[in-house]
């Protein structure tokens, strides 16, 4: 019978870390497995025949090598950081050898430790990673391909959460992803550096512009805090005068009446992909993405000032799930992924083509909502 694989969390103390049997299967392993750093911590503990890889770069060759160790009849041992099921490798290698293939080894991890060096109590505490998750510096209206946008979803429904950075996606590029998004003034933010390094280090409760402009040791672990309690926003039916409009024009916002009947005919999930035609001041789009926090919401609007209006109500309700197109549809919707729900607020003269495009587009199942003022709309849409 093939013996599992034992994955191993090991922390920067290195063997003093590990208990009895965790070091024992490390110093009897035939070939060891792990990162560069990892694997100098712990080489005084290894075998003189031992045959070791570095993963550094090539975490998706790891399973070939454990199966190849595996069937020359060798022990072989994953060296991981901290708990290898929080945020770590031990989550892919069960999926790619099987959980009766991998035994796991856990250590404290580091969000444990960051808290505990801090006082904070981290059983509800909301934990994100973006390490190795590097798209550059946060650019508001950017979707879920960046990865700095899983956090900052988190930001919306959490008051506390543990990060796990990176050395391009750092403490600072978080602070200024809160500063361009207006919520520097709602979070503290705390960082512990080198944790079991001599040059550990914990920068408590650090005001968001501060941290903005401070460079910090690696590795850190960051620590956000809301300032204050929020109060659950109402999800959809706002009042219209809760939108800032454009003046002196009016009916540049669906009703309210008339926008929950649409949001309800959209039939929208917590993941679903909406494209709001004809945004105007956004009404439709923003409620529909409080209503699809694990989704996101496309928008087009082709009057630069309504544009310009949409993007501060989108500011105001604290939505970031939310991209908006200062384009005449279907210019630039190209790009768009196919969505779940359609609403067409509005078509710029395009109807005709714009409904063409949403149902080639339109995932299985989805829905096409349509409102129209004027009866010769109707009819375009009927035929």
């Amino acid at each position: 019978m093939t013996e599992a694989c034992q994955v191993i969390g090991v922390l920067d103390n290195g063997a003093e870390g590990l208990s009895a049997g965790a070091l024992a299967y490390v110093s009897e392993a035939d070939v060891v497995i792990g990162g560069a750093r990892t694997l100098a911590l712990m080489q005084s503990h290894l075998s003189k025949q031992v045959s070791t890889h570095d993963f550094s770069g090539k975490l998706t060759q790891v399973p070939q090598w454990v199966q190849q160790a595996q069937a020359d009849n060798k022990r072989v041992v994953v060296l991981a950081t901290g708990d290898p099921l929080c945020h770590g490798i031990g989550k892919y290698l069960v999926a790619k050898l099987g959980a009766d293939n991998c035994e796991i080894v856990p250590n404290v991890s580091i969000v444990q430790l960051a808290c505990a060096r801090l006082g904070v109590a981290w059983q509800e505490i909301k934990i994100c990673s973006i390490h190795g998750k590097d798209a550059g510096e946060w650019l508001p209206g950017a979707d879920k391909a960046h990865g700095l946008y899983a956090l900052l979803q988190a930001t919306r429904g959490y008051d506390a959460l543990a990060v796990f950075t990176g050395p391009e996606n750092t403490p600072g590029r978080i602070a200024r992803m809160l500063q361009l998004e207006g919520m520097a003034g709602d979070w503290r933010m705390s960082v512990v550096t080198q944790i079991h390094q001599q040059g550990e280090s914990i920068h408590r409760d650090i005001d968001i512009d501060v941290a903005a402009k401070t460079d910090f040791a690696d590795p850190n672990i960051v620590l956000l805090q809301r300032s204050d309690a929020v109060e659950q926003p109402v999800l959809f039916g706002l009042a219209d005068d809760r939108y800032k409009q454009r003046k002196p024009d009016k009916g540049l916002i669906t009703k309210r009446e008339v926008r929950a009947v649409s949001l309800a005919r959209m039939q929208l999930r917590a993941d679903s992909i909406v494209w709001d035609i004809g945004a105007a001041t956004g009404s439709v789009g923003l409620e529909a993405a409080r209503l699809c926090p694990k989704g996101h919401v496309y928008a087009i609007e082709k009057n630069e000032a309504d544009a310009a209006i949409a993007l501060e109500n989108k500011q105001s309700m604290a939505v970031s799930n939310y991209s908006l197109l200062n384009s005449k549809a279907p210019a630039g919707m190209e790009t768009w992924p196919a969505p779940d729900a359609v609403f067409v607020g509005g078509s710029g003269g395009e109807l005709a083509d714009l409904i063409e495009l949403c149902l080639q587009r339109l995932n299985t199942q989805g829905w096409l909502v349509m409102n129209f003022v004027t009866l010769e709309n109707l009819s375009t849409a009927v035929e």
